[in-house]
């Protein structure tokens, strides 16, 4: 007796059974959206976000609101950047992902899509990326040039760290720099500083959220022998999250003060260590389902601190 063969047009675990692209896209565009992860789009935001946080910091120390056309560019390419690297990462676990439960039905995997088709999408997605990069300061075209050694390397990362986590964290805040840069005209001024504070929070603020992530794949990442920071932490990773969030808030308010931000960021700030606080005081090892729910909560907690950066400059 053979087992039925798996709905490779379902809903992946991860994404809401709700999304978009199950219930919109055409059918033979779901595999290269999935490919990218647009089903899921909480990624696009959290790799958006210290982008936007930065561009908010560098308009806040000048007395400004951000810049809306800035933001937006930003957005695009987030979300281009996130679906290249996605199916990069994608390429270079195909052998993996297809042990794990989760994300055995990926589009590679699943054979939806071949490798090579795979390649053509991350080149497609740099390429339209790099015209955006080219628009910003000369200064942002380093720094968006150096980020793909960070991008390159992310995938490997499980194989030979129990942090891969903060590896993820020195990838995705690399736009608070780039932001910062954006915003600033290119420059180094004087208050570059707060910037480096702003990114080395979005490390720890990202050793947080995708320890709670990783809480998902503990039995399989066991199986198919892949490290993680929940892993390696045990039944001690919430109170890890805890600590890895009171660095996050450290580093934002030493951010802030050297930047000489006002009273807004200040009260945006304490709505940030709120929601970071209800998360590690809610996040178990032993519930995967909260974990994820708690994971995608961080787009509102990224968004609060970036309305507190440009609430700053008030």
């Amino acid at each position: 007796m053979t087992s039925p063969s798996p709905d490779l047009d379902a809903p992946l675990p991860d994404a809401a059974p709700t999304n978009w692209v199950d219930r919109h896209a055409p059918v033979a565009l779901r595999p290269w959206l999935k490919l990218g992860r647009f089903d899921r789009p909480a990624g696009i935001w959290l790799l958006m976000l210290p982008g936007w946080q930065g561009i908010a910091l560098a308009a806040a120390v000048e007395g400004r609101s951000p810049d809306p056309w800035l933001l937006l560019l930003f957005f695009l390419g987030a979300a281009l950047m996130r679906a290249a690297g996605c199916a990069y990462n994608d390429i270079v676990d195909r052998d993996i992902d297809a042990k794990v439960a989760r994300t055995a039905l990926r589009p590679i995997p699943a054979g939806q899509i071949s490798v090579k088709q795979a390649w053509a999408f991350v080149f497609g997605c740099t390429l339209v990326s790099l015209l955006i990069l080219i628009s910003l300061p000369p200064l942002c075209w380093l720094l968006g040039v150096l980020s793909l050694g960070l991008v390159a390397a992310y995938p490997f990362m499980k194989r030979i760290t129990w942090w891969p986590q903060a590896w993820l964290g020195l990838t995705f805040n690399w736009g608070a720099l780039l932001g910062y840069a954006a915003a600033a005209g290119g420059g180094l001024p004087p208050l570059y500083i707060p910037a480096i504070l702003l990114y080395a929070s979005g490390i720890a603020w990202t050793l947080g959220y995708d320890t709670i992530y990783a809480i998902q794949d503990l039995e399989d990442d066991a199986l198919a022998g892949v490290k993680s920071s929940a892993r390696r932490l045990g039944d001690k990773a919430p109170r890890a999250i805890g600590a890895f969030y009171l660095a996050t808030l450290a580093l934002v308010f030493a951010a802030g003060t050297l930047a000489h931000l006002g009273v807004g960021f200040a009260l945006g700030l304490l709505a940030y260590a709120i929601h970071l606080g209800l998360q590690a005081r809610r996040v178990r090892v032993d519930d995967p389902v909260l974990a994820l729910k708690l994971f995608k909560s961080n787009a509102g907690a990224g968004l609060i601190l970036f309305a507190a950066l440009a609430a700053g400059a008030l």
